[in-house]
């Protein structure tokens, strides 16, 4: 079967793609926006990449079109649609489905299903779970949100019964305003943590925990719901019913409980010790992400310690806080985090690795719900433990410098990539980190930092 995936450079339609290959598909697909890791592991799969989404894809004929959740109906100012080829589809009357229907359908019947649901820390949680399922001899399949460096790849098949997936909140497609997730059917389902997010698509938090309650409703009665006991919406989540197990992590009286520090720390179950996490990971977000990753995997028969003993060989996820050199003794980092939470999740677990060296957080307001300004007041409290932040506010409706204000003379703002560049180089130092955190590419910011510093264009 050919199919021709639309909106393919996303994470997910990536991995999906990805699956697609792996199954003996043909498999092609279009973006409007190509960029790594993505682009390079589409590539490496021999898949053809065309930028765009030009009519004339029709005269591929593929035998079905997977649509992502990037394209729409929408139109531009002169009346034209933003996406030809989903219009003329339509005309033809040509077969499409969604991503997550496409892979219900071809990949999940019949698989013990995981699924790793939450604002924050599903694709580094999921990338966990496979990981510990791997060691463990079950020979997972997975599709994760980023690219796990134990794998190499963020999606594959697997040989054995069960696959672990990130499991987003975000809607289906335009013809499907049902969260991701809901297609799933998981017998195993994580929920990490639930916040207001994606404002674009959800009115206020009492709408997205519906949909996770959507995603409870599927769960069989000899599933397990593994949920964070530090988290009031999720308690209202399960409040509206759950016909499951539930297991508990994180708060002092929850069934799996994190005793030490974040990258060296004992694990009770139901008060008892049951193992020791010792690993390269840093910050309380990935000790809560350790938990619900042993307490999901418990469930398919592997034992806490035997978990834990994977997790210590565990490697992370590209873009979450990767280092991408290091120059005159500056290091730059690529990361992920984009609503304010994670933004500042993610500083602090830098914090704690550091200690007291500078640190320089670069971040731009990317995502729908940062460009609508929903969250602009959370932005100083987010970036409160850096010691400067620069924000790339090109495209913004709002006025992030007046967001800012609060932070003073900590932060500056700049109208395009080369005026942050230039704010950047004007105040590093020997030592520093710079933390650039985006859930785009970033234009690239990252390597024409270090080539920067390569040349000595700073001013210190």
């Amino acid at each position: 079967m050919h199919i021709h995936i639309l909106g393919i450079c996303g994470t997910f339609m990536g991995g999906v793609a990805a699956l697609a290959r792996e199954a003996g598909h043909r498999v092609t697909g279009c973006d409007a926006g190509v960029y790594p890791p993505m682009s390079e592991q589409l590539r490496a799969l021999g898949i053809g990449l065309i930028e765009g989404y030009d009519a004339s894809q029709m005269d591929l004929k593929p035998d079905m079109y997977v649509i992502g959740n990037v394209v729409s109906r929408a139109r531009r100012p002169d009346g034209s649609p933003k996406f030809p080829l989903m219009e003329a589809i339509l005309e033809a009357g040509a077969p499409y489905t969604s991503g997550p229907q496409w892979l219900s359908e071809q990949v999940l019947q019949g698989q013990h299903v995981l699924a790793v649901a939450g604002t924050h820390g599903k694709t580094t949680t999921t990338a966990m779970l496979a990981w510990v399922l791997e060691k463990a001899g079950l020979a997972p399949g997975f599709l994760v949100g980023g690219v796990p460096l134990n794998f190499g790849v963020s999606a594959r098949l697997g040989a054995g019964r069960y696959f672990v997936i990130e499991a987003d909140e975000y809607d289906t497609a335009f013809f499907d305003k049902r969260s991701k997730f809901v297609h799933y059917r998981p017998r195993t389902a994580i929920l990490n943590n639930l916040e207001f997010d994606h404002a674009d698509i959800f009115d206020d938090l009492a709408a997205i925990e519906r949909q996770f309650h959507h995603l409870v409703r599927t769960v069989p009665t000899s599933g397990r719901v593994v949920v964070n006991g530090l988290e009031e919406s999720l308690t209202r989540v399960l409040g509206q019913g759950c016909w499951s197990e539930v297991r508990s992590f994180g708060a002092a009286v929850s069934d799996f409980v994190a005793i030490g520090d974040p990258s060296n720390f004992s694990v009770l179950q139901s008060g008892q010790p049951v193992a020791q996490v010792k690993w390269a990971m840093g910050g309380i977000h990935n000790q809560l992400n350790a938990l619900a990753t042993l307490a999901a995997a418990e469930h398919v028969g592997v034992a806490p310690e035997k978990a834990a003993q994977a997790l210590a060989a565990f490697e992370n996820v590209k873009r979450r806080m990767e280092v991408r050199g290091c120059v005159r003794g500056i290091k730059v980092y690529d990361d992920f985090a984009h609503h304010p939470t994670a933004i500042r999740t993610t500083i602090n677990g830098l914090r704690r690795q550091i200690g007291q060296a500078r640190i320089l957080a670069i971040f731009e307001p990317r995502s729908n719900t940062m460009k609508l300004g929903t969250m602009k007041a959370q932005l100083p409290w987010s970036l409160e433990e850096a010691d400067l932040a620069f924000c790339h506010a090109g495209g913004l409706d709002w006025d992030a410098a007046s967001a800012l204000q609060p932070m003073g003379d900590k932060a500056k703002v700049g109208a395009d990539l080369g005026e942050v560049l230039t704010q950047v180089l004007a105040q590093v130092q020997p030592g520093d980190h710079l933390l650039c955190m985006s859930n785009g590419g970033f234009g690239g910011i990252h390597g024409k930092l270090l080539e920067a510093l390569k040349n000595g264009q700073s001013t210190k």
